[in-house]
């Protein structure tokens, strides 16, 4: 990285042409805090940090992973974050709102992930070392609080398909039945066979309270 303190850039390719290679630098720990998997999309960085943890002049470099409990509703992002936490990063799922979506390099290297732009993601390369700590210390805090990846799959945590996220989609747009399965191209009773389905997984008494539900897991989005 230059001798910037600050920097940003604007999508996937501008952050590994800039910064690309603080992620093949990482000598101690590497934090990744996320609400899901495409926050952070850039294979080339993966694999770059786990060569790292596999190299043998590296033995005490510590992976930490911190997600949401979006990242637990597609099978494919569980099974991903099992092959990782098989290679040895430490997994945990936050059960409250992330205070930032970051990766936090050594404690001396920060990137934060902005706002969608119509050029990609903005993000923001800081070495600062006020800022670093700031938000290093916020991100530990919940990191403290959160739990496991293994307890997560054991509990209790609904894996939701598209069709069901549109379902609860519909519950929160307020439509009635009938316009609500008219939207998604189905039967009223199929539709309402769903809702059931879903009140039962969510363990919820009430349409109103699968809605909280959902929003609580992050599941609605």
């Amino acid at each position: 990285m230059r001798n910037e303190e600050v920097f940003s850039v604007q999508g996937d390719a501008e952050l590994i042409a800039r910064a690309g290679h603080l992620f093949a630098s990482v000598s101690a720990d590497f934090l990744c805090a996320a609400r899901d998997l495409a926050t952070w999309s850039q294979p080339v960085a993966r694999a770059a940090v786990l060569r790292r943890m596999r190299a043998p002049d590296s033995p005490g470099i510590t992976v930490r992973k911190l997600l949401s409990p979006l990242a637990l509703v597609e099978e494919e992002a569980r099974a991903h974050l099992r092959l990782v936490r098989g290679k040895g990063a430490l997994v945990r799922i936050s059960g409250s709102p992330l205070p930032h979506e970051t990766i936090i390099i050594d404690r001396r290297v920060m990137i934060l992930a902005g706002r969608e732009t119509p050029s990609g993601r903005e993000y923001t390369v800081t070495t600062s070392r006020t800022l670093v700590e700031g938000v290093d210390s916020l991100v530990q805090a919940v990191w403290d609080e959160s739990a496991d990846l293994d307890d997560c799959l054991r509990g209790d945590v609904p894996h939701l398909d598209a069709d069901d996220r549109a379902v609860l989609r519909a519950l929160g747009s307020g439509y009635t039945d009938a316009s609500a399965a008219r939207r998604l191209g189905v039967s009223l009773r199929t539709y309402r066979r769903r809702v059931a389905a879903l009140m039962a997984a969510l363990e919820a008494d009430s349409r109103f309270q699968a809605g909280l539900r959902a929003g609580d897991l992050g599941l609605s989005r």
